[in-house]
């Protein structure tokens, strides 16, 4: 998939104008990219499009529209754009009661290790997990990480051709396992070249 550039956003002024409609159409297409593994834990696989509103909204947020910020912002998301190889997910534990995400955190830790992919016939892939910094401590994890899936061009030929994908957590304080709809999968499957 193609990086973004500075010719791929919109002024500031314009974004205001197009926005809610932009932001419906986003949602949208992020709809079918959610994976829920269980209650607490989502993969949000991210795209050229989810970049793109997400480089957006900081820009609006910020107010920036110098190139230099603008450059910073697509420096910071443009590695989240998969590359035609792999799938790039954002990993999110997600328990809204902050004493409670707070105690189960510290029994996940390594979960960014235990989750994997798993497409019909293939091996288990793990995720190459939080390239850009350490999100793990000796007290916690993370809520938030990012990950990586590399396949090989078998993988990838066989998720074009219509295989059933997995994907799941196999963790000793977290397990489960959900296979892809057809209309996760088809949404992941155009990601890969």
């Amino acid at each position: 998939m193609q990086q973004l550039t500075r010719d791929d956003l919109y002024s500031l002024e314009k974004y205001s104008e197009i926005r809610k409609d932009f932001r419906a159409q986003v949602m949208a297409h992020k709809k079918p990219r959610r994976i829920s593994i269980g209650k607490h834990a989502n993969l949000y696989f991210e795209d050229r499009l989810t970049m793109q509103y997400q480089v957006q909204e900081m820009l609006r947020i910020e107010r920036i529209f110098e190139a230099a910020g603008i450059q910073e912002e697509l420096d910071a998301y443009n590695p989240l754009i998969p590359d035609g190889s792999n799938w790039k997910a954002t990993f999110m534990v997600e328990y809204d009661d902050p004493a409670v995400r707070k105690v189960e955190l510290a029994k996940l830790i390594g979960i960014e290790n235990a989750v994997y992919v798993q497409i019909d016939g293939f091996d288990r892939v793990a995720p190459i997990a939080n390239e850009d910094l350490e999100r793990t401590t000796e007290e916690k994890t993370s809520s938030v990480h990012f990950m990586r899936f590399e396949l090989s061009p078998e993988m990838v030929a066989s998720v074009k051709g219509g295989a059933a994908v997995k994907m799941g957590i196999d963790h000793p304080a977290y397990q489960g396992e959900v296979e892809l709809s057809p209309e996760s999968r088809a949404a992941l499957a155009a990601d890969l070249a």
